[in-house]
């Protein structure tokens, strides 16, 4: 068993870890390029969304490296994510590759011990004893909330850097490094190392840096490809950015589901726009835009593929709470035909439009 998955965001240096530590072989894809992009818009049906066609072009990749096993997370209900192993193990199939899929679904929907068992044909290819095999989950679940949390921050401080660049530095060399690593111990060392120099950056303050929420479709917001690196170009603006949909996140919401104690404050904040789950994360972009709102950010950005039907109905609420709240909401939408030009234009017409509300607060012009 030769063991890949597709990217999204970071969660391929807590993958690498946990398959380092346990011994089991596997195959990282290339990070999500334009290549991959072409390979699965070739293969795809024209009307499935950007994430399917990039996970598609990272399989293949993948295949090439001899992988012969997919892991990916699921996701029922009305968003077609739900759908995506079936349709991709049959597209696979049909191209001539045979392959197993292991998928990872809530333990509200497939239930404990269906899940249990899904995760016990991950660790059947180590030879590690069952207190080893927990105990490197156990890192694997400290470096998931370690990479979020050193994203978090390098984030929030870019508004705040007396050297423009040095948190996105910083931050990169940070993902290069935990790439390199060969143990989850030497990586959870890695992190924590630049967490300290995060701590380190000389900041100001005094400075009043425009704040952001990116919100909306969970794959294209946390994975930086298919939102055209939107996170980094705003740090280079000098932006603070917050997002709350991270592969952390992710982890605990899906342990705290069946209580039904997940996300309590996400949905308190949608209650009154959509009480009701839909499929997706709608309501989780519901809820956090009020919450940015409720938080003082300037504005949030709301990104998701075309065709995406939970975000669909997510945009056609966005414009009450920005009217009820008097909240900037900028809504945008990609494709493979997603121009970087018009992205970037758009992008920064919003920021000077926040600017401009900030100024007009701040020194009543």
């Amino acid at each position: 068993m030769k063991i890949t998955f597709p990217h999204l965001g970071n969660t391929f240096l807590a993958a690498k870890a946990v398959f380092d530590g346990l011994g089991i072989d596997y195959v990282i894809p290339p990070l999500s390029n334009k290549q991959a992009l072409e390979i699965g818009v070739q293969y795809s049906p024209e009307e499935m969304c950007l994430p399917f066609k990039i996970m598609i072009g990272n399989y293949i990749q993948s295949i090439k490296e001899g992988a012969d096993t997919i892991l990916i997370v699921g996701s029922c209900g009305p968003c077609r994510f739900g759908e995506y192993c079936e349709l991709q193990m049959n597209l696979l199939k049909k191209l001539g590759y045979n392959l197993n899929f292991i998928v990872l679904d809530y333990p509200k929907d497939i239930g404990l011990k269906e899940l249990f068992r899904r995760i016990s044909m991950i660790a059947s290819g180590s030879s590690k004893s069952t207190i080893e095999k927990l105990r490197i989950a156990k890192l694997g679940l400290k470096i998931i909330n370690l990479v979020d949390d050193i994203e978090k921050k390098a984030k929030l401080l870019a508004g705040y850097e007396l050297k423009r660049g040095r948190c996105k530095d910083i931050l990169n060399h940070c993902k290069e490094r935990a790439a390199e690593t060969t143990s989850p111990e030497e990586m959870v060392c890695v992190l924590k190392n630049y967490i300290k120099k995060l701590d380190e950056i000389p900041i100001s303050k005094s400075k009043e840096p425009l704040k952001i929420a990116i919100i909306g479709e969970i794959y294209t917001i946390i994975e930086p490809f298919s939102n055209l690196f939107i996170e980094e170009k705003l740090m280079d603006y000098g932006v603070s950015t917050v997002r709350s949909l991270t592969p952390s996140w992710w982890v605990k919401n899906a342990a705290l589901s069946p209580l039904k104690l997940n996300s309590i404050n996400i949905r308190t904040a949608s209650r009154r726009y959509l009480p009701f789950y839909i499929g997706g994360h709608a309501r989780e972009c519901i809820g956090e835009a009020v919450l940015a709102n409720k938080k003082g950010f300037d504005g949030a950005i709301q990104i998701f593929p075309v065709g995406c039907m939970p975000e669909i109905v997510s945009k056609s609420i966005l414009p009450t709470i920005a009217k009820d709240k008097n909240f900037p909401i900028l809504t945008l939408v990609v494709d493979e035909m997603t121009g970087e030009a018009g992205y970037v234009t758009r992008i920064e017409a919003f920021l000077d439009l926040l600017e401009r509300r900030k100024n007009s607060v701040l020194y009543g012009s």
